[in-house]
C-alpha cells in the first residue's frame, strides 16, 4: 500500500506543471481535490489502526489495552506494535494522563521545567497534568522526561492526581495487602494505600506482590488507568489488589467438590435421592456440588429455552437408559431447584454444570431440528464416534462460530443464571470443538474474510489455522462472562477442562488464555490418570502454576467409571499430591463412584473419605468484579 501511494504521489509530481499549463487552474484544482479523496480512503483511520494491535494478543491486559486504545486514550506504534512489556517514560505517561483526564481542573500553576523546552513534544502535556496535581518535577526544576517510571510512582501519581485519601490505617491496608509491603517508601505508602482501597492497584502475575520499585509497563499503565477511568470489568479481577486481601485465611479453605451426572447413576431422578446424596456429602464434609444440567441434548431443569429448541423442556433420564420412562423424575419437581436449596441448607455451593457443552447426540431433537447448528469435517462427516461399538453414543457438534448457537448456549446459561439461585455456573471440557471440525461453509467463509479470500489450511493441526479457531471461542466464552456477570454478578464462572496442551491443540479450548483474561474465576483441571508420575508431571505444569497464583484452581480427580474402579489408595496418594503443592483443593468424577462400582465396600469408601475429610472446610474465596464497576 506504501509503494502504491508513493508511486501515485512521484508520478503527480512530474505531471503537475504540464497538467497546470494544459487544463487550467480549475482543472488543476478539482485534480489536488481527487487526489486527496484518494488518499483518504486508502489510508487507515487512526481509529482502526490503533485497534488492531498485534502484539497483545493472549496478554492479560488485552481486553483493557483494546478499549484504551478504541477511546484514544493509549496509542499503538505505526508499525501496528502494543509493546505491552516495554517501560513508559515520565513524558509519555504525563501524555496518557492527558488523554485519560482532559478535563481535570488545575490545582496550581507553573509546570515549566528546565529540560522541557517549549518544542518537546510533550511539554503542554507535562504542563497540564503538574497543574493538574498528578505529577511534580525534581530539585533544581528539571522534569526528567525521558527517565522511566517505576510503578510507585505512577500509582502516587494517579491517586495524587484523583485526589483519593486513606480512610484506613495505612500500615494495615498495606501489610495485609501486599506480601512486599516493606519496599514501599515513605513517601508513597498513604498514597498506595489510598489506591489499594480504590482498587486502582494491579499486580501481574501475582496479586500480593507489588514490586514498587520495578519499571511500569504500559500493559501495567493500561491496567491503571483502567481502574481509574472505571473502565471496569476489563481488567482480571485476581490481579486487582484489594483491602484485606491477606492470604492468612487460605490454610483453612479447601475446595472439596463432586460431579453429580445422571449417566450410571440415578441420584438425580428422585427427591429421596438428592437428599440422601446431599446428607451423605455433608457429612463427609464436601462443600461444592456440580450437578449436571445440560447433556444429551436436553436440559435437566425446566428450560423455557430448551423447549423452544428442542420440543422438550426437561428431561432427566438419558437416551442410555432406554428401559426407564423418559420423563421419569420430571412430574411435579424441578431437581435443580431441589439441589439449590438443599445443598445450601446444607453450607455448600450449587454451581450447576454444562457437562455436554458444545455436544449433542446425533439423534437428538437438537440436531434434527437444527441441522445448520452443526459443524463438519473437512470430508463432510459431522459424526464424532466415542464407542464405534454402540451407535447411540454418535455425536456432532455445534458450531461455536454462527451467531445462532452462541445465542442458545447463551441462552442456556443466563437462564440458570437468572431463575435459580446458583453460586455460579460450570463449562465442561466440551465448551470446544475437536480440532478436525470448523470446515463447514459458515466457519470457512468467515476465515476467508478475515485472510483476504484464502480458505483455511487442509492440515487442521496446522498452527495458525489452531489458533485462530481458538480465538473465536475465546471471544465467545468473553462474550458469555460479560452476559452472566450483567445479569448477575457474584455468580461465579468455572472452568473443568483438560490439561492446557490437549484442550489447546485438539480441542481449541485455549484455558490458559481464558484464565489470563479474567474470564475464569475458578479452575479445575481434569487430570485423569493411573499412573502416578504422569499425575504429578500433569501438576507441574507452568500454565496450571500460573493458574495456581491468581484464582482458586483445582484438580479433577477420577474416582471411577462403570467398568473402571479406581482404587482407594489411588485416589488418596492423588488428594495428598495435590495439597502438597498447594492446589485449592479436588473435585471427584463422579459422585456414584465414590463409594460405589469399586472393588472395596461402600462402608470401606465412605471410611476413608473420613480420613481424607476429617474436619469441615470453607470453599475458597473467589474475587468478583463488583456490580457497580459492571454498570459502569
Amino acid at each position: 500500500m506504501k509503494r502504491f501511494l508513493k508511486n501515485i504521489l512521484e508520478a503527480c509530481a512530474n505531471g503537475l506543471v504540464s497538467f497546470s499549463r494544459a487544463f487550467g487552474r480549475q482543472a488543476w484544482l478539482v485534480f489536488l481535490f481527487i487526489l486527496g479523496l484518494t488518499i483518504t480512503v486508502l489510508k487507515p483511520t487512526a481509529a482502526l489502526s490503533q485497534t488492531k494491535l498485534n502484539d497483545i494478543q493472549g496478554h492479560w491486559a488485552q481486553p483493557c489495552i483494546e478499549q484504551l486504545t478504541q477511546r484514544q486514550i493509549l496509542r499503538g506504534y505505526p508499525d501496528g506494535t502494543f509493546k505491552p512489556n516495554a517501560p513508559v517514560t515520565r513524558a509519555e505517561f504525563a501524555a496518557m494522563l492527558g488523554s485519560a483526564f482532559p478535563d481535570a481542573p488545575a490545582v496550581r500553576t507553573g509546570g515549566k521545567f528546565g529540560d522541557v523546552p517549549t518544542n518537546f513534544w510533550a511539554s503542554e502535556a507535562i504542563r497540564k497534568a503538574y497543574q493538574a496535581g498528578f505529577i511534580a518535577g525534581y530539585p533544581g526544576g528539571v522534569f526528567q522526561p525521558n527517565q522511566k517510571i517505576p510503578r510507585v510512582q505512577a500509582l502516587v501519581s494517579l491517586a495524587s492526581g484523583l485526589k483519593y485519601v486513606a480512610t484506613q490505617p495505612t500500615v494495615e491496608t498495606l501489610n495485609g495487602a501486599f506480601a512486599d509491603a516493606s519496599g514501599i517508601p515513605d513517601y508513597a505508602k498513604g498514597a498506595i494505600a489510598a489506591a489499594t482501597e480504590k482498587q486502582l492497584v494491579v499486580n501481574y502475575p501475582n496479586v500480593r506482590t507489588l514490586n514498587p520499585n520495578q519499571l511500569a509497563s504500559r500493559g501495567d499503565v493500561a491496567a491503571f488507568l483502567c481502574q481509574a477511568t472505571e473502565t471496569t470489568a476489563l481488567v482480571p479481577s485476581q490481579y486487582i489488589a484489594k483491602v484485606g486481601s491477606s492470604s492468612s485465611d487460605q490454610a483453612k479453605t479447601e475446595l472439596r467438590g463432586v460431579w453429580l451426572t445422571n449417566i450410571d447413576s440415578n441420584v438425580l431422578f428422585s427427591s429421596q435421592s438428592v437428599t440422601d446424596a446431599i446428607g451423605r456429602l455433608q457429612e463427609l464434609n464436601f462443600n461444592t456440588l456440580y450437578p449436571t444440567v445440560w447433556n444429551w441434548g436436553y436440559t435437566l431443569y425446566p428450560s423455557q429455552v430448551a423447549e423452544k429448541a428442542t420440543g422438550k423442556a426437561v428431561r432427566l433420564v438419558t437416551p442410555l437408559d432406554a428401559k426407564l420412562n423418559p420423563d421419569l423424575g420430571t412430574q411435579g419437581r424441578d431437581m435443580l431447584k431441589e439441589m439449590i436449596s438443599q445443598g445450601h441448607q446444607a453450607g455448600m455451593r450449587v454451581i450447576p454444570w454444562f457437562e455436554f457443552g458444545l455436544m449433542a447426540p446425533a439423534d437428538s431433537e437438537l440436531a434434527k431440528r437444527h441441522p445448520d447448528w452443526l459443524t463438519n469435517r473437512r470430508d463432510g462427516s459431522k459424526i464424532k464416534k466415542d464407542d464405534p461399538k454402540n451407535p447411540i453414543h454418535d455425536r456432532v457438534l455445534l458450531n461455536p462460530f454462527k451467531p445462532e448457537v452462541q445465542q442458545f448456549i447463551q441462552d442456556l446459561v443466563v437462564e440458570v443464571v437468572s431463575n435459580y439461585d446458583v453460586d455460579g455456573i460450570q463449562l465442561d471440557d466440551h465448551f470446544g470443538l475437536p480440532s478436525e471440525f470448523g470446515y463447514d461453509a459458515y466457519t470457512v467463509q468467515l476465515y476467508k474474510q478475515e485472510h483476504q479470500g484464502k480458505a483455511p489450511p487442509t492440515d487442521p493441526q496446522d498452527a495458525e489455522w489452531v489458533r485462530w479457531r481458538a480465538n473465536k471461542i475465546t471471544d465467545f466464552l468473553g462474550k458469555l462472562f460479560r452476559a452472566i456477570k450483567d445479569r448477575k454478578n457474584d455468580v461465579i464462572i468455572s472452568v473443568s477442562p483438560n490439561p492446557q496442551k490437549d484442550s489447546y491443540q485438539f480441542f481449541l479450548a485455549d484455558w490458559a488464555t481464558w484464565e489470563r483474561r479474567g474470564f475464569v474465576e475458578e479452575l479445575i483441571v481434569q487430570i485423569y490418570r493411573d499412573n502416578f508420575n504422569t499425575f504429578i508431571k500433569e501438576l507441574e505444569q507452568p500454565e496450571l502454576k500460573a493458574a495456581k497464583s491468581h484464582i482458586p484452581t483445582g484438580i479433577g480427580i477420577l474416582s471411577g467409571l462403570k467398568n473402571k474402579p479406581v482404587s482407594l489408595s489411588q485416589i488418596q496418594q492423588q488428594v495428598e499430591a495435590v495439597r502438597q503443592r498447594g492446589f485449592a483443593g479436588v473435585s471427584f468424577f463422579f459422585y456414584e463412584t465414590l463409594w460405589n462400582n469399586a472393588s472395596e465396600s461402600s462402608n470401606q469408601r465412605q471410611q476413608v473419605f473420613r480420613l481424607i475429610f476429617p474436619m469441615p472446610a470453607k470453599s475458597p474465596e473467589i474475587s468478583l468484579v463488583e456490580e457497580e464497576e459492571l454498570a459502569s
